[in-house]
């Protein structure tokens, strides 16, 4: 690349890098973090330890974009030093050149990092899978997106937490919900939420037939301790029975699972996952708050439709994305126009395109 064009990239650089302090509030996140580190370093701060370990989580995450944007701009500075030095020796113009190819990669991932910065997407999610309509077949893919998401996690270094992972009758899940701990993780799987439809030659089928199969994800944020649920203890119903799900062998000859009611909405969980019976009340009330606090806000969502006359899109509920095996392997995604004939890696857990690829068309829109 000749100087007058490394020049021209170099200014284009700088103009998104100060594009990103603006939109990621650089400077808002540095005095935010500035207050809780005098926070974390008053004595007492670790005396509630589930406080504690919340703002530290918030501290984390907000040095982590501040290094991020750091970084970023420090390589700028190297770029801009070799373009210098290029001047009087030419192998100073590669260095400059490769600078710039690894900024636009980070400065691609900051802006992904603005996309996520609603309420409570830089947190943890609650991530179910229900099967729909196809029986057995529909087990069989609940299962399937269960690994798919956990291998999604792992890949990602989040945390799984199993809290209900029921077996079918015969084969697959009748049901999956885990928790999902990790930075962004609610903001980047919440475009999962919706119908995934499965077409594949049906494995539990003799005469080798094309079957479709669906199954219900369902995204919600794990609520915070600051954050109101109206939910009244009296208002709640408590089973406990024996656990049957994975991974509770060791705990199937007490009666440790948790089913709630809350009488007033008539939303049922169940937690059977833990190792203890206060464990799994614990991560159902988890559940309960994060279910009730999405049926206000839907409802808050029905009332402005209501005050404007017309139905806004909601995606909840709605088929998002097809998986088909045959006739020709092929996954779209029927909103954000990503597609993949790499179903195999898709199920393994490469889902990176669909996940960035919702909020990239979403912000476009």
């Amino acid at each position: 690349m000749e100087l007058k064009e490394l020049a021209k990239e170099l200014d284009a650089a700088a103009g998104r890098i100060a594009d990103a302090r603006g939109f990621l509030h650089i400077d808002d996140k540095a005095a935010e973090l500035a207050t809780l580190d005098a926070r974390i370093a008053e004595p007492g701060f670790w005396d509630d330890a589930a406080k504690a370990q919340q703002v530290s989580k918030q501290a984390s995450d907000l040095r982590a974009v501040i290094a991020a944007y750091d970084d970023a701009a420090a390589l700028l500075d190297d770029a801009q030093a070799a373009r210098e030095l290029a001047g009087e020796d030419p192998s100073f113009a590669d260095e400059c050149e490769g600078c710039l190819t690894r900024l636009s990669a980070m400065l691609d991932n900051l802006e992904v990092e603005s996309w996520f910065s609603g309420r409570f997407d830089g947190g943890d999610a609650i991530l179910t899978v229900n099967p729909g309509q196809g029986g057995l077949e529909a087990q069989d893919w609940t299962d399937m997106l269960y690994r798919m998401y956990t291998r999604y996690a792992d890949a990602k270094g989040w945390k799984v937490t199993a809290l209900d992972v029921v077996p079918g009758e015969g084969i697959g899940l009748d049901r999956a919900v885990v928790q999902v701990e990790g930075r962004n993780a609610y903001g980047m799987l919440r475009s999962e939420a919706g119908v995934h439809r499965l077409v594949r030659i049906s494995p539990t089928d003799d005469k080798k037939r094309r079957q479709t199969t669906f199954a219900s994800v369902e995204v919600l944020p794990v609520m915070t301790d600051d954050i109101e649920v109206d939910l009244n203890p009296a208002d709640v119903r408590v089973d406990v029975y024996r656990s049957s799900g994975p991974g509770g062998q060791c705990v199937n000859t007490t009666d440790s699972a948790v089913r709630l009611t809350h009488l007033p909405t008539g939303i049922v969980v169940t937690c059977q996952n833990e190792k203890s019976q206060i464990q799994n009340k614990e991560a159902a009330f988890r559940v309960l708050r994060a279910r009730l606090y999405e049926l206000e806000e839907r409802k808050r969502a029905e009332e402005i439709d209501a005050l404007r006359g017309e139905r806004m899109d909601n995606s909840f509920g709605s088929q998002i994305r097809n998986y088909v095996l045959d006739p020709y392997p092929m996954v779209p995604d029927l909103r954000s126009g990503v597609e993949t004939g790499y179903v195999d890696a898709v199920l393994g857990g490469d889902l990176e395109d669909f996940v960035i690829g919702y909020p990239k068309w979403h912000a476009a829109q």
